[in-house]
C-alpha cells in the first residue's frame, strides 16, 4: 500500500470573474442590455463555485459522468477536479468568456474500468482554451476543437448530520490522497451530530468527541476512541486524521466536499456521503 502525494503549489496567474454569458429567451431574471435584446447576466461567478460535472463529450462521443465528479477554479488561479478517482490539479487563466487551462497534475492511483475511462476523456476535455457559456446555475465549456464538459452549481451539503467521508490529508501546501485500498469498514470519516458531538472512524479506530460548530469554526474537544493496534498505512492515517481534529478549526463546505483546517496547516478535505453508501460501507 502506497500513499498518493499530489503537491498544489501551482503558479498563481491572473484572476478575473467570468462576466460574460450566453443568451438566454423567454422570463428571464436578469436585466437586458437595454437594447430590446434578451441577453441576460447570471450572477453565479465561476470562480470560487463548486461545480458538479454533469459530462464530457470527446470527439462527438458524451460520457456521463460518475456520482461526486466536480471541478472547482479558486480565486489563485488554480483548477482542482475530481471525476471519481484521482484528484487532479492546473493552472487556471479566466479572461471575460475564456477559460485556460494548463497542464493537468494527478495523482496516480488505480480506478474502476468505467470511472478511468470517464476520467480519461475529461482530462482531454479540460486541456487548453476553453469558451465558457453561463447559463444560469449550468456551466459549459467547450475546447477549440469543440469537446465539451457540462457542468452545474454544487448546493452545499448540510455540515451537521452528513456523514464526511475523509479523502485527502492536508500539511500546508501539500495535499496528500488517503489510500483506496483501505478496508471500507476503516475509511476515515466523521459525522457531526446536533448535540455538539461528532463521531467516526480515524482510519484504524472509532471516535466519538464534542465539536462546538459557530461562525466558520468547528472546536474539537478530547477525543475518545477505541485502542486497537493496526497495519502502519492505517496508524498513518489515523494520525493524521486526529490532528486535524484538535482544538478550534475553520471549516467551509463547499457542494460536496468539507474542508477542515487545524492550527500549523494540518486538516482534512473531505466528501459528504452519497444516501445509501453509508450502510454498504458499514457492511463492505
Amino acid at each position: 500500500m502506497r500513499t498518493q502525494r499530489m503537491t498544489l503549489s501551482v503558479s498563481v496567474l491572473a484572476l478575473l470573474a467570468l462576466a460574460a454569458c450566453g443568451t438566454e429567451s423567454g422570463s428571464g431574471s436578469g436585466k437586458g442590455s437595454g437594447d430590446g435584446g434578451d441577453t441576460v447576466r447570471s450572477d453565479v461567478p465561476v470562480t470560487g463555485v463548486a461545480w458538479s460535472v454533469d459530462s464530457v463529450t470527446v470527439g462527438g462521443k458524451k460520457t456521463e459522468a460518475p456520482e461526486g465528479a466536480r471541478l472547482e477554479i479558486d480565486p489563485k488561479g488554480r483548477a482542482k477536479a475530481h471525476f471519481g478517482c484521482n484528484h487532479i490539479s492546473v493552472d487556471a487563466r479566466v479572461k471575460g468568456d475564456r477559460i485556460t487551462l494548463g497542464k493537468p497534475v494527478t495523482t496516480q492511483m488505480a480506478c474502476e474500468e468505467s470511472i478511468e475511462k470517464f476520467e480519461k476523456a475529461a482530462i482531454d476535455a479540460m486541456g487548453g482554451e476553453h469558451t465558457a457559456k453561463l447559463s444560469g446555475d449550468r456551466l459549459t465549456l467547450t475546447t477549440e476543437s469543440g469537446d465539451t464538459m457540462a457542468l452545474s452549481e454544487e448546493k452545499p451539503a448540510e455540515l451537521v448530520g452528513t456523514r464526511w467521508t475523509v479523502t485527502t490529508l492536508l500539511s500546508g501546501e501539500t495535499a496528500t490522497t488517503v489510500p483506496a485500498d483501505l478496508p471500507k469498514e476503516k475509511a476515515p470519516h466523521l459525522t457531526l451530530a446536533e448535540d455538539g458531538t461528532v463521531q467516526g472512524n480515524s482510519g484504524c479506530n472509532s471516535f466519538r468527541g464534542k465539536a462546538t460548530v459557530k461562525d466558520g469554526t468547528i472546536t474539537f474537544g478530547p477525543v475518545v476512541g477505541t485502542r486497537k493496534m493496526c497495519p502502519e498505512p492505517e496508524m498513518e492515517v489515523e494520525r493524521a486524521v486526529l490532528a486535524a481534529l484538535k482544538g478550534s478549526t475553520t471549516y467551509t463546505v463547499k457542494g460536496s466536499t468539507l474542508t477542515v483546517t487545524a492550527d500549523g496547516g494540518k486538516g482534512i478535505g473531505a466528501t459528504a456521503t452519497p444516501p445509501g453508501a453509508e450502510t454498504s460501507s458499514q457492511h463492505g
